[in-house]
């Protein structure tokens, strides 16, 4: 039941919603993988960016689309719980902190390792609408953990306008997603990082998109 829920939401709910009625716009999306382990890193501003990841992919892929998502939020109760769970099937992750000697990752790890395509904000929290903000080591360390996978850099622009934090929807006049070329670990948590970075602002900075206001 839920497998069958899960396909005709993505058919007939979140794909017609992110490519009609937001009429979106993505640059280099051959880019994406189609085959796991994969993970896909990209900014976040809106609570609406991980469907329209999702929906970015074709059906095939839906069986392994992961996205890891705060459990203080997405699991909050049983009906959101089962949601997240069933439907989007996140992976998730404990903002507030773990017991010691537990890796909040460990999750991701497991995904990854199940062949999975891995949806992933570096910024680990929602920033402001179209600013980058700070990323965090957690994509070096899954990167370091599966050298094989992957890791493709992900702009997306409008989207904290379509559903900003702690706002109703509001569906501005157009969005973006731009796509970058995959990375590999190369044996160096700081360069992975540096290229990383250099990556989504190059993306951000190829849109030359206007300051919101």
């Amino acid at each position: 039941m839920a497998k069958f829920l899960r396909t005709f939401i993505f058919l007939f709910i979140l794909q017609p919603l992110v490519r009609v009625i937001l009429g979106l716009r993505v640059e280099n999306g051959q880019a994406l993988p189609t085959q796991g382990p994969a993970i896909i890193a990209a900014n976040h501003n809106s609570h609406i960016d991980t469907m329209v990841l999702m929906a970015l992919f074709p059906l095939r892929c839906l069986p392994k689309l992961r996205p890891v998502a705060a459990a203080d939020y997405w699991m909050s109760n049983r009906w959101i719980t089962w949601f997240s769970r069933k439907i989007v099937r996140i992976v998730p992750i404990n903002r507030e902190g773990t017991e010691k000697g537990v890796d909040p990752l460990e999750a991701s790890y497991a995904a990854l390792a199940e062949g999975s395509i891995l949806i992933f904000f570096p910024e680990g929290s929602r920033g402001e609408p179209e600013k980058l903000s700070d990323f965090k080591p957690g994509i070096t360390l899954l990167a370091e953990r599966f050298p094989e996978a992957p890791v493709i850099p992900v702009y997306l622009y409008g989207l904290g306008k379509v559903w900003p934090k702690g706002a109703g929807l509001v569906v501005p006049f157009f969005c973006h997603v731009l796509v970058g070329e995959p990375m590999y670990w190369e044996g160096q948590r700081l360069g992975f990082m540096r290229r990383f970075k250099a990556s989504m602002k190059q993306l951000a900075a190829q849109g030359d998109f206007p300051v919101w206001q």
